[in-house]
């Protein structure tokens, strides 16, 4: 008999065991997910804070003051627009190339804004205002111009000179780019895939309010 309780103890502490392993893996689990949930929540919150900053600031084109522009590193303002040298541009993490590629534009001319400037390398923003560090040679002087981002869905018309009494001669999809030709500091003429008109410079984004280009 005390043999036979003997064995039955055992068997009932190796149960007891193992039912205690699988619940502490069970709890590791749960902990590990919620952890995991947490972090994916993180970043989702971050990206639409971001993108809530922009559609609440970028109703009327930039905002940046030209009068408060410093000169960078390179001896150019800071800031200011450029656009993508080429059709394949990697945006990092940090100014350097052992810093993770934060994404990749795959759009040669599109305009962005050079805010900073770290020794070859400049810090942009895009028109969602989504910031990233990009290699100097990766971006050209070369002015161009999204018309109103923030309008998506929308057309936003093309006129034939500088004034809302000219006729229009093409309806422009809100988001296209077009080669900036020149600005008066109300409304700039454009190059859009062969169409060129005038639109007014609140309606770009790639140009700063009131500033003028000339050819």
């Amino acid at each position: 008999m005390v043999k036979i309780v003997g064995k039955r103890s055992w068997f009932g502490t190796f149960l007891v065991g193992g039912a205690c392993l699988v619940a502490g893996g069970l709890a590791f689990y749960i902990i590990s997910s919620s952890s995991n949930t947490a972090t994916a929540d993180n970043l989702k919150i971050e990206k639409t804070s971001a993108q809530a900053n922009v559609k609440s600031g970028a109703k009327s084109g930039s905002k940046t003051d030209m009068t408060k522009q410093e000169t960078g590193p390179s001896g150019l303002p800071i800031p200011r627009f450029v656009s993508l040298k080429r059709s394949k541009v990697n945006v990092r993490l940090g100014p350097s190339s052992e810093h993770k590629i934060a994404w990749i534009f795959h759009y040669k001319g599109l305009p962005v804004e050079i805010i900073a400037e770290f020794e070859h390398w400049r810090r942009i923003r895009d028109s969602d205002g989504q910031e990233g560090w990009v290699y100097h040679s990766l971006l050209a002087g070369k002015r161009t111009a999204t018309v109103a981002p923030w309008r998506r869905g929308t057309a936003i018309g093309l006129h034939d000179g500088p004034q809302a009494g000219n006729s229009v001669i093409a309806n422009v999809s809100a988001g296209a780019v077009g080669e900036v030709k020149t600005c008066n500091g109300a409304w700039c003429q454009l190059n859009i895939k062969g169409y060129e008109g005038w639109i007014q410079q609140t309606m770009l984004w790639g140009v700063y309010p009131n500033e003028t280009i000339t050819k």
